[in-house]
């Protein structure tokens, strides 16, 4: 793995931290290590049991997550860039929670610190896609943030990603953003593939950042990343989520999605996310919310058929999962998987963004004086292109000479379609199946372009000791069925570890 740069020549760590001193009050590494063993990859339902006995509040639960990003991002042998900015008013929301806490309806999310991709509107913190351009980009909330804060999630800071959602450059690595530098994988910094593009929602979840994370995805920008970084991701249906203020690639496949360390956390962080937005048509009658985690089971995969792709069984960690799906009641399936023609995928999305980036900047941007187009930040980038695009910006330039025509942008889009739909449709029809089984963001192409939602778990770790996620793939707005499949998954197999450095 090659990296032209680590640090980014456009980020100021000082301010960073000096936003991070300024909250934490004399809270030291005493207090830190104190609490440590009961918020420490401890899921929500038992910090919410450990404040409701006492032990701690969430204003600590909030300086234990800034003091611990200080702790390792300040450490040159353990900084991974994760984060680009961190909310001021952290601490101060914290103790507001505090305050009103019993008195306001409680959700578990309540008073959890939540770290959000940095392509999600914010208020009171920049929303950059990771580019120099978007750098002073102030936005009001997207409609998914506005959810999260009114159940009384704390919005901890915006997280790193591939610059544009990995959609600038070629050959480039995932996690680089000229923002933010290049994110690291904690489970073997500069060894191992961040994955991408929500890079940063992924590795600051691994290190225990906060508690959970949001991502975004077109095509395996959640799986990718939550699988090589071991742990949960989930990418939900389109229209299950709002996309609202959140800077597009492809309003046909993106979608927001929960990055957690379990489960539950995921089941919860979706729940307080979801809710019709008529700004988003897809969403209307679509968007109903899981409360269901309280009956999930460690029996929910007896009986369930799975099809599993014949040449993945080669890969030892897939068959073990496997092996251990037939050893708790599952019936597997062997599945050839088809050939799908996806000639054009760029072509697409360049179709897609040359539209929907503009909509985005004209309704949500601060800076829309200055960039209307992408033609207008292709050329901003070229004025410096050392400190903004080092490894260049391609997939722009692209994106601007891209001349498909409306009618051949909408018949190749329904190709797509129906070949990934019948990718798996047809399988799942003959065999009665339930899911098929992938692993990490092998499969992702064909569930974006058929809408499918995906959920991938941690299954292990290679000899090199970098992680592998198992992948459920399911029907459209199966996302409680992916859930409660994966939770059995995830007990039954409890294979999680946090990385060594960040115990």
């Amino acid at each position: 793995m090659h990296f032209k740069l680590i640090q980014s020549k456009n980020f100021d760590k000082n301010e960073f931290f000096k936003t991070i001193h300024n909250q934490l009050n004399g809270f030291t590494e005493s207090d830190y290590q104190e609490l440590l063993p009961y918020i420490l990859d401890k899921d929500i339902l038992s910090i919410q049991k450990n404040i409701d006995e006492g032990i701690l509040n969430y204003e600590e639960l909030t300086k234990w997550h800034l003091y611990r990003i200080l702790k390792y991002e300040s450490n040159k042998e353990t900084f991974l860039n994760g984060i680009l900015a961190i909310n001021p008013n952290a601490v101060a929301e914290a103790i507001q929670r505090d305050s009103n806490r019993g008195k306001e309806i409680k959700h578990p999310i309540y008073g959890m610190p939540i770290l959000l991709k940095d392509n999600i509107n914010t208020t009171g913190m920049p929303t950059t896609a990771g580019s120099v351009a978007l750098k002073n980009n102030v936005a009001t909330n997207a409609f998914i943030t506005n959810k999260i804060i009114a159940k009384g999630g704390i919005i901890l800071g915006k997280a790193n990603l591939s610059e544009w959602a990995y959609f600038l450059c070629e050959k480039c690595p995932s996690g680089y953003s000229a923002i933010g530098g290049q994110t690291l994988n904690p489970y073997g910094r500069i060894k191992f593939d961040t994955g991408g593009s929500s890079s940063g929602s992924g590795v600051a979840i691994a290190a225990n950042y906060a508690i959970a994370a949001v991502g975004s995805e077109t095509s395996g920008s959640i799986i990718s990343p939550s699988s090589q970084n071991s742990i949960v991701g989930l990418k939900p249906t389109i229209g299950k989520i709002s996309r609202t203020g959140i800077v597009p690639i492809s309003s046909t496949l993106d979608t927001a999605g929960p990055m957690t360390k379990n489960v539950i956390d995921n089941a919860i962080l979706l729940s307080a996310m979801t809710g019709e937005d008529t700004n988003d048509e897809m969403t209307i009658g679509n968007s109903n919310t899981i409360y269901a985690w309280e009956s999930f089971s460690d029996d929910e995969l007896k009986g369930k058929r799975f099809g599993v792709f014949k040449d993945y069984m080669e890969v030892k960690e897939y068959k073990n999962a496997v092996e251990k799906l037939k050893s708790l009641g599952a019936k597997i399936v062997e599945i050839k998987a088809k050939k799908v023609n996806f000639d054009g995928f760029i072509t697409f999305l360049n179709a897609d963004m040359k539209v929907d980036l503009p909509k985005y900047l004209q309704s949500y941007s601060s800076v829309s004086k200055d960039f209307k187009s992408v033609d207008d930040i292709v050329a901003y980038n070229k004025k410096d292109s050392l400190k903004r695009i080092p490894y260049g910006q391609a997939l722009f330039e692209g994106i601007v000479a891209e001349t498909i025509t409306q009618e051949d942008f909408t018949i190749l889009k329904a190709r797509f379609y129906n070949e990934a739909v019948s990718f798996f449709e047809v399988p799942m029809r003959q065999n009665n199946l339930d899911a098929v089984l992938s692993i990490n963001n092998y499969n992702s192409g064909h569930a974006a372009m058929a809408k499918y939602p995906c959920l991938t778990v941690p299954m292990g770790y290679k000899e090199t000791g970098e992680p592998i996620g198992l992948t459920f793939i399911a029907k459209p707005f199966e996302e409680e069925k992916l859930l409660k499949m994966g939770y059995a998954f995830e007990k039954q197999n409890p294979v999680r570890k946090s990385p060594k450095l960040y115990n």
